[in-house]
């Protein structure tokens, strides 16, 4: 395939892994409700749940961070540019962990129950493995088929 062909397919993937992260935020943000959070959380010690939460919050922030940054240095990116290359590969890799933690770690039942988790847990399990495969793919590209 030609590269500039190449290129220019790189170009939109990484515009829409970088909207794609603030989707990400959007189902993140229904979490405490649909899990019932507040009453699970009552459960736990005080620290406990303040650590939960503190979790939470540097979650949403990474997840932001990805975003904004990889619409920011959209160019840099997509150049391959030494910093962005680590950046890629970081970001690459926490969606590819992401994706086998599901995989490994939880079981189907570990997961609520109904049609719309079921649909929920595709499209996010999609989602990941989209932006796994972007950026993982782009490194890829940069490095060694450029």
């Amino acid at each position: 395939m030609n590269s500039v062909i190449v290129e220019k397919l790189f170009d939109l993937d990484l515009w829409l892994a970088g909207v794609a992260h603030f989707v990400i935020l959007f189902a993140s943000f229904q979490v405490p409700y649909r899990l019932h959070w507040k009453e699970d959380l009552e459960q736990l010690m005080p620290f406990n749940r303040k650590l939960l939460w503190v979790q939470g919050g540097f979650t949403v922030l990474t997840i932001v961070a990805f975003g904004v940054l990889s619409l920011v240095l959209h160019r840099e990116l997509l150049r391959g540019d030494r910093a962005a290359l680590g950046l890629t590969c970081f970001i690459g890799v926490y969606w590819a962990t992401r994706v086998v933690v599901d995989a490994v770690y939880f079981s189907h039942s570990d997961w609520p129950k109904g049609r719309a988790f079921v649909l929920g847990h595709i499209l996010l399990t999609s989602l990941f493995t989209f932006l796994s495969a972007s950026y993982l793919g782009l490194l890829a590209w940069n490095v060694w088929l450029r």
